[in-house]
């Protein structure tokens, strides 16, 4: 997965106006990651989309509904910005909460109640097309 991200970041990042959030580069700075530098490094070149108060609200509602787990730092973070600012995409790695399909009916709903955009959730290897 990793070298499928940096293979999509070398060849195909500048096709999109790619942006990161403060939640992003908080969780790498924490984690253990063995190339967390690095990562850390590649997300801080971006733009950080900054946490409203209204972000947090739907982040409540998230959990509330069972859309993503209980953990307001995480997923369900992740995924209230991407639709709060309106994100085309949400690049992950996560299959299990984001970027999959049987839970992407259950996101399209709450959204919908919200009234909020539903981005793209999507891997880096799927934004590569037939590369």
């Amino acid at each position: 997965m990793r070298d499928w991200t940096r293979q999509w970041w070398d060849v195909h990042h500048h096709k999109y106006h790619v942006v990161t959030s403060t939640a992003v580069l908080a969780e790498l700075d924490s984690g253990q990651l063995p190339h967390r530098g690095e990562a850390l490094a590649m997300a801080m070149s971006l733009a950080a989309i900054p946490i409203q108060d209204e972000v947090r609200d739907i982040v409540e509602v998230y959990i509330k509904h069972q859309v993503m787990p209980g953990n307001p730092v995480g997923d369900a973070l992740h995924l209230a910005l991407a639709s709060f600012y309106k994100l085309d995409y949400l690049l992950t790695w996560n299959c299990r909460h984001l970027a999959n399909a049987n839970k992407f009916t259950h996101i399209r709903r709450v959204n919908a109640l919200l009234g909020l955009h539903v981005p793209a959730l999507v891997t880096p290897l799927e934004l590569m097309g037939d590369d």
